[in-house]
């Protein structure tokens, strides 16, 4: 496994499927910022309607809705409709995940701890999701919600600092000298 962040202002993402996995990667995917994404859930029940709101498309996408995407989330379907269209998707150089389904997965969403900016991304290779979760309960802990306004902090800081003309290995010190003075890993 190789660890990304993808930027979701510059990629078409889109989800399929509809029941409780699918929301969960429409949440996902809202708490990451991305705005502009589509959800294909034909027969959505009330709770996928609520949960995709106007992105909501009530079919499955098409060769030409899959031939604007850059990344699929599948999630909730039958095998066959997931295999369809994971391989259809492929064959345009989509990246698919497949929930819980690895055959079928170009990628991984591992479990995440997020604050505001700080991203914490937990994962076992699908080891032990028993252990990923665990271990962000333990990270979630760790770095409760403040991390959002520290994170924020530092922005500003180093922006300030960047403004003022500081060398970038001098950024690395100064730093780590407002983390010390914080005390925010004390």
């Amino acid at each position: 496994m190789f660890p990304v962040s993808l930027d979701l202002d510059l990629l078409k993402v889109a989800v399929a499927g509809s029941g409780a996995a699918a929301r969960q990667r429409i949440r996902l995917l809202t708490e990451a910022g991305a705005g502009d994404f589509s959800v294909y859930a034909p027969n959505a029940d009330a709770e996928m309607v609520e949960a995709a709101g106007a992105r909501l498309v009530n079919h499955l996408p098409d060769d030409s809705d899959l031939d604007a995407l850059d990344v699929l989330f599948i999630a909730d379907l039958a095998e066959a409709d997931e295999t369809r269209l994971a391989a259809a998707a492929r064959s345009r150089k989509v990246l698919v995940n497949t929930e819980d389904v690895r055959p079928l997965c170009d990628f991984h969403v591992p479990a995440m701890v997020r604050r505001g900016d700080l991203l914490l991304a937990i994962s076992t290779g699908g080891a032990s999701p028993g252990l990923a979760r665990r271990l962000k309960a333990h990270l979630g802990q760790a770095f409760g919600e403040e991390w959002a306004d520290h994170i924020n902090e530092i922005a500003s800081a180093r922006t300030r600092w960047r403004e003022e003309g500081v060398p970038l290995p001098e950024l690395g010190k100064r730093t780590n000298a407002l983390i010390d003075e914080k005390g925010w890993l004390s």
